[in-house]
């Protein structure tokens, strides 16, 4: 009997391989595919390329394959472009057929199977998420309304540091202090609000719930239930997890900052201590008008705790370890700080417009330590060309943002940190996405909005510390290590550094 059941299961084993592949052959004839390694039944390419689908992975097969490939992996076709002549073709020229976002199983729990703005499809939805978001967080008024608040959270890092008698001897991870400094610069805007201290319970839970989800949604782990349906069974415990995580964080932010939120407005009236409406406000006026419902509220808050706070921490991250592995950058951009704005004259918002190197050193932090270096993934609903290509619809489209920006053939000596190049040979390029080599934000309808806000965080957090401090490798050490920590679709340092803050003397 268990020879029968055998010779069944190899039987249907045999006739599923077959299958395969004649519908492989016929789609084959039917498509004019972009190259890529010969795709196995069922599996497509996942076994011959791995999980890691990381940027520099992808650079790997490019080199091998072109500036335009294909991998079948299991049933998903992934579509990687790695030349700015394409990358204008899916973000602008063709915005509009490869506008939409494709999410996976993980995605799809983590915002309700595209209710949020980030990972909707590409149609009316969208606009409507991305217009109501645009004027309580990604205005030029926003920024002036809250830089002020931001300069005041890094002034209070730099007190806490200076406190802290580890900092100047043997250092501190100063990321920790910084993280709490993203939440508050963002609490402030969506909800009027802000975190005393770390060891507030609730940011304590935030951050962890944060975490976790970041985390899940970044791993590696869950593709092989992704990429091959009939696997997916496997992934219960996985996304039963992510499933509590999701519900969890949105209950607490229903909790402690919407609800209170409503409250507030029903007792005292909408304005906070400015005088003005915060974000939550304005989101709040859209679902009373029934533009969007209670989840859609929700969903935005997950949007801006993933988007806005993690993304530009690494980049301050990032930043702070270029420069502790780059005195003499760091000399330089001291200098220019003391010339321009004076000894003692700490940096706000409008000065660093007047500053070319601190700019340069952000633009140079974007460039070789791109946070997003995939950008978000796009995807096309209908069948489409590119690069004399036929894509079959509903691909997952990458553009390899980081590869544009480090490719040797587009930049000279890329793998250098030189914030001079910024001021020289490509003094005309701009984070703004004005050269498609360079696209840390993206470029197009689905660019992040959040540049308006990342840039000057970044100018006035970078420069403020190294007004204060000489920020420097731990005792005993030369630098400090920048090993990458790659995920889906994220870049950030594998081992958050220990810095020694040696305060200035003005």
């Amino acid at each position: 009997m268990d020879f029968l059941l055998l010779e069944k299961t190899l039987l249907a084993l045999f006739v599923a391989v077959v299958l395969a592949i004649v519908i492989s052959k016929l789609r084959g004839k039917r498509f004019k595919l972009p190259p890529g390694p010969l795709p196995v039944p069922i599996f497509g390419n996942w076994l011959q390329v791995g999980d890691d689908l990381n940027h520099r992975n992808l650079t790997d097969l490019a080199k091998k394959f072109g500036d335009i490939f294909l991998l079948r992996m299991g049933q998903r076709n992934l579509v990687v472009v790695s030349s700015p002549e394409l990358a204008k073709e899916v973000l602008h020229t063709q915005g509009v057929e490869f506008g939409s976002r494709t999410r996976n199983v993980v995605f799809d729990i983590f915002t309700g199977k595209g209710q949020d703005m980030v990972f909707t499809v590409y149609g009316e939805h969208w606009r409507k998420m991305r217009r109501i978001m645009t004027v309580p967080f990604f205005t030029n008024k926003v920024v002036q309304q809250y830089r002020e608040g931001w300069e005041n959270e890094v002034d209070q890092v730099v007190v806490d540091v200076k406190k802290n008698p580890e900092s100047a001897k043997n250092g501190i991870v100063l990321r920790k202090r910084l993280q709490l400094m993203m939440y508050n610069n963002m609490y402030r805007i969506m909800f009027d609000t802000r975190f005393e201290s770390e060891d507030d319970p609730i940011f304590q839970k935030l951050r962890a719930l944060n975490g976790e989800r970041s985390r899940l949604a970044q791993s590696f782990d869950y593709n092989y239930g992704d990429f091959i349906p009939i696997l997916r069974p496997f992934l219960r415990g996985y996304l039963k997890i992510c499933k509590e995580v999701k519900e969890t964080r949105l209950k607490l932010f229903k909790d402690y900052f919407v609800d209170e939120r409503k409250k507030l407005e029903s007792t005292k009236g909408r304005t906070g201590n400015n005088g003005l409406k915060c974000a939550i406000d304005h989101i709040l006026d859209a679902q009373k008008k029934g533009e969007i419902n209670e989840d859609n509220v929700l969903y935005i808050v997950e949007n801006i705790n993933v988007a806005a706070i993690e993304t530009t921490l690494w980049s301050i991250e990032w930043g702070i370890a270029e420069l502790v592995n780059h005195p003499e950058v760091q000399k330089k951009l001291r200098h220019e700080m003391d010339t321009v704005l004076g000894v003692g004259h700490l940096v706000t918002e409008p000065d660093t417009h007047k500053l070319p190197y601190l700019q340069a050193v952000i633009k140079e932090t974007l460039r070789l330590r791109m946070a997003i270096p995939l950008l978000v993934p796009h995807m096309n609903l209908h069948d489409a060309k590119l690069g004399g290509y036929e894509i079959p619809a509903e691909s997952k489209i990458l553009v390899n943002a980081w590869w544009l920006a480090n490719n040797p053939a587009q930049w000279k000596n890329p793998e250098e940190f030189r914030p001079e190049r910024f001021l020289d040979e490509e003094a005309k390029v701009e984070a703004n996405g004005n050269d498609f080599r360079y696209l840390p934000f993206g470029v197009g309808r689905r660019s992040c909005p959040g540049i308006i806000l990342a840039l000057p965080i970044l100018g006035i957090t970078l420069g403020r510390l190294v007004q204060n401090f000489e920020l420097l490798p731990p005792p005993g050490q030369s630098k400090i290590d920048t090993a990458e920590k790659g995920g889906q679709f994220s870049l950030h340092i594998l081992k958050h550094s220990t810095i020694v803050c040696k305060p200035r003397s003005f």
